[in-house]
């Protein structure tokens, strides 16, 4: 647990530098032109920022009603702003990956114990971003669907 612990501080304490490194990638990337066209860049870095920075309180707190809350958020936001679906996805698997090679990077195994401690932090990851995208997967669905029932309203308000 103590490594773990660990882990999630470090990377609150970079929280900053990663969302600023995942905003680089998401700009530099062919599969997100939605994201690079609709969503203002301090936005996706600041929604970023706040993931990793309050990564802790869901790996160790299992806040679920928060995350389900978070992601239904952000996307019912891309729906909004007409992102792709498949670009929120992919958005979210490029925060996961940064999020690994960070870790790869940072962490410093020495003992057998440090290694449970890893798998259980990145099981905890996989968790975490798992529901992440399947949330925001519901959100943007359902923001859809409100769209889609504005739009079929509308003629028949006029009338």
């Amino acid at each position: 647990m103590m490594m773990l612990y660990r882990l999630v501080r470090l990377i609150e304490t970079h929280s900053q530098a990663l969302a600023t490194c995942l905003l680089d990638q998401v700009e530099n990337c062919e599969l997100t032109p939605g994201f690079k066209k609709s969503v203002p860049p301090d936005e996706l870095k600041e929604r970023v920022y706040e993931i990793y920075h309050h990564l802790g309180e869901w790996l160790m707190g299992k806040d679920e009603f928060h995350l389900e809350q978070r992601y239904l958020q952000i996307g019912a936001r891309r729906a909004h702003q007409h992102v792709n679906l498949s670009e929120v996805v992919w958005v979210i698997v490029l925060t996961k990956e940064n999020l690994w090679e960070f870790i790869k990077k940072e962490s410093v195994l020495e003992r057998p114990v440090e290694v449970f401690g890893e798998l259980e932090m990145l099981q905890l990851l996989e968790q975490f971003f798992d529901r992440a995208i399947y949330y925001a997967s519901v959100g943007y669905e359902l923001e859809v669907a409100n769209q889609s029932l504005k739009e079929t309203a509308a003629p028949s308000e006029r009338d």
